[in-house]
């Protein structure tokens, strides 16, 4: 059975088995879906090759998060959407910007047409049924 597993986790790696990229949990254990190795069940990398283990509304369109952002998340929504590092993605704009002088009017006109990341609110909690008295 373990080795069934492992043949199941390396398909879906090589993109053969389901089509999302959630972690896999085996027990209370949870498995890194690109190297394998145990991770904590609130990890959002992998601590092992650093690649992103959660879902994330980014992935699936490109927006601009409203965390780890430095002046309007466009770097950022770039980085989380082609699943790389936000540093190189702002290091390459910043050569486009000073070499080629297109970078600042690209970076503008992605910050207005590149939408912002919807607000995560948390749902309110169930409201206590209060018995009625008659």
């Amino acid at each position: 059975m373990r080795i069934m597993d492992r043949e199941l986790r390396f398909a879906e790696h090589l993109g053969f088995g389901s089509s999302t990229q959630d972690p896999v949990r085996e027990g209370e254990l949870m498995y890194c879906n690109y190297c394998g190795k145990v991770i904590q069940d609130d990890a959002n990398l992998c601590a092992y090759c650093g690649k992103r283990v959660e879902g994330v509304i980014a992935r699936e369109r490109l927006v601009r998060p409203r965390q780890n952002r430095k002046i309007a998340g466009v770097c950022a929504g770039l980085a989380e959407y082609f699943d790389l590092d936000a540093t190189l993605i702002r290091i390459v704009w910043a050569l486009c910007v000073v070499f080629g002088g297109v970078g600042a009017l690209a970076y503008i006109v992605c910050w207005i047409v590149i939408p912002e990341e919807p607000l995560m609110l948390q749902a309110p909690p169930p409201a206590q049924d209060q018995p009625v008295k008659t």
